[in-house]
């Protein structure tokens, strides 16, 4: 199995063209109740197949909006500095710094910051940059072999071995799309449920997400399961009043 940074040496480059906007939202959805919990607007600057940077925010079920995330890749493409705040919660979580050999993760909660400097190893991918990882690595997975990387988790102030695979072909909207499942590579996989994803085939933007969130069930203060969809019809229980997309 070639290490994920072998496997980006041997990466086709995507034809250079001006940044491009990429702009959408997904709907998001309690796994088990089908509860619909919250809305994402994402909107990103994509260069080709890259994600340059972006910002997330995040609407509950009336449309007011409970949290934001700003994404930069300029410095690693797959360790964004990006910062998740969630007012509500005094909960702030982030990767402040990138490092060619190192980068900085920091949590806030109840008015107490912690952090922890990541010794970066080859392949290492963090946050949003997972997506990144497949869809630079979406042949590979096409082709029926399994991805491999260390994977750092800002809301946990660690690193943890994930894995990646196809495990079946399906449509979305009509669209051919593949089945992936992420997952720990450890005995954490015992311990933490695995990410069920849909992708576009051709295109390799995410269609469906299935797992943990990073917004928190306010009765609890845990992370949420979620099914999320990134469709271009609204469903019916969205709201009418979020910001458009333009």
């Amino acid at each position: 199995m070639k290490t994920l940074a072998a496997a980006l040496l041997l990466t086709p480059i995507a034809a250079l063209a001006a940044p491009a906007d990429h702009h959408f939202r997904g709907y998001a959805y309690d796994l088990k109740s089908n509860a619909y919990l919250y809305t994402e607007v994402h909107r990103q600057t994509l260069d080709g197949l890259n994600w340059i940077d972006g910002t997330i925010d995040y609407f509950d079920p009336k449309g007011a909006k409970i949290a934001s995330k700003t994404l930069d890749y300029r410095a690693d493409p797959l360790i964004p500095v990006f910062k998740l705040d969630i007012p509500g919660e005094g909960y702030v979580e982030a990767i402040t710094e990138v490092k060619p050999d190192r980068y900085t993760m920091s949590k806030t909660f109840e008015g107490k910051t912690r952090t922890e400097v990541i010794k970066r190893t080859p392949g290492m991918a963090a946050d949003s940059g997972f997506h990144s990882a497949i869809v630079q690595n979406f042949d590979q997975l096409l082709a029926g072999k399994e991805l491999k990387f260390r994977f750092g988790v800002a809301g946990q102030l660690d690193t943890y071995n994930f894995r990646c695979k196809k495990v079946g072909d399906t449509t979305f909207d009509g669209k051919p799309a593949i089945k992936l499942l992420v997952e720990p590579d450890s005995l954490l996989r015992f311990l933490a449920g695995p990410l069920n994803l849909v992708y576009d085939v051709k295109t390799r933007y995410l269609l469906e997400y299935r797992g943990v969130s990073n917004m928190h069930d306010p009765a609890t203060g845990k992370a949420y399961n979620v099914r999320i969809v990134y469709t271009d019809t609204p469903p019916k229980d969205a709201p009418a009043n979020l910001p458009p997309l333009s």
